[in-house]
């Protein structure tokens, strides 16, 4: 297995795509815009790759956070409130708050196991600071981590009841990026004392089935390197002192933050500790050359793998999707802003 998440070109899957991917035997896929139409569409895609691959339980993964985040779209799908909502609310009613973020998860996870999708990525568990950029924003979950904490688990949980799987992001944190890491690679000079803020959310929910680094060089642990090429980051940082041992995935290896060739930068951040690289672009000659440069996967991550699908498919809770709605919706009008 190749310790990769690779994405498709369009709707269906090209002949060439379809023999690629049988040779390469991925760890899981992305799916983005591009790849989705409507329900039938998706569901018989979502079908191909787990015939090709042979794994019921397979990762199948998309960005499904709601507000400006969002693949599955209207009129196929509800439109979602961003994250930041729950945040508002928390404000306002912390335990209301968090029942309507974990209803609110549950129907995306819904959606989700609906059309084959076993993973979100999400929560975010990212503490913003003021004067960030924007990148990250209203999709977080709070300026005070155990805020931040209390969202994300209520998160979690409701993707779980869902079928869903979901994956803690961006580890170990994008709160203080002054610019947006799609375009540039942030450079983070906190303190100690103030990363340590950054990583006490994601202490909290080290049981998370996965996570997702930060394409961030934090000059207080390591002035070479961003953190998902990091080994100190993520040997001492990640898996130490935050204590997390689920699935670690680079974020999107494409992101222009990185330099060097994509399967050079796939290859460092494996080299680091990652146990799989997330490849969005779709494009066949950067994951042929991500194939030929990476090792199989490791015994430890192919475990970490199943360990974090063992829970997908069929829901686990069978609360109808009328009454989550109800929920989220009247907890959210205590904000005074429509879901």
């Amino acid at each position: 297995m190749t310790p990769a998440i690779f994405s498709l070109s369009g709707l269906a899957l090209t002949a060439d795509e379809r023999a690629f991917f049988k040779d390469a035997d991925p760890a899981g896929y992305i799916l983005f815009g591009r790849n989705i139409e409507d329900r039938a569409q998706v569901r018989a895609l979502t079908n191909e790759l787990r015939a090709i691959q042979g794994r019921e339980k397979l990762l199948i993964s998309i960005d499904q956070e709601g507000g400006r985040v969002a693949r599955m779209k209207p009129p196929q799908w509800d439109a979602y409130p961003p994250q930041g909502q729950f945040a508002k609310l928390y404000n306002v009613a912390p335990a209301s708050a968090i029942e309507a973020a974990r209803a609110n998860a549950q129907l995306l996870a819904l959606d989700l196991q609906e059309v084959g999708i076993t993973v979100d990525y999400l929560p975010l568990l990212d503490v913003t600071v003021e004067g960030a950029h924007d990148v990250i924003g209203d999709r977080a979950l709070g300026h005070e981590p155990m805020q931040v904490a209390a969202l994300g688990r209520a998160v979690l949980d409701g993707l779980a009841r869902g079928g869903v799987a979901g994956c803690v992001k961006h580890m170990p944190g994008h709160g203080r990026a002054t610019v947006d890491s799609h375009k540039d690679l942030p450079i983070v000079n906190a303190t100690e004392a103030e990363l340590a803020i950054d990583i006490a959310p994601f202490a909290k929910l080290t049981d998370a089935p996965m996570a997702m680094t930060a394409h961030i060089r934090f000059t207080a642990w390591d002035a070479d390197r961003p953190a998902t090429q990091s080994q100190f980051v993520i040997e001492k940082i990640i898996r130490q002192r935050i204590g997390f041992d689920g699935l670690l995935l680079s974020d999107d290896i494409d992101m222009e933050a990185l330099e060097g060739t994509i399967p050079e930068r796939s290859k460092r951040a494996l080299a680091a500790g990652c146990d799989l690289v997330l490849n969005c672009w779709g494009k066949l000659a950067d994951m042929r050359g991500t194939v030929e440069a990476l090792p199989s996967i490791t015994e430890k991550a192919a475990a970490r793998l199943d360990r974090a699908l063992k829970g997908v498919g069929k829901p686990a809770d069978s609360t109808p999707r009328s009454e989550l709605l109800a929920t989220r919706n009247g907890l959210l009008g205590l904000t005074g802003v429509a879901p």
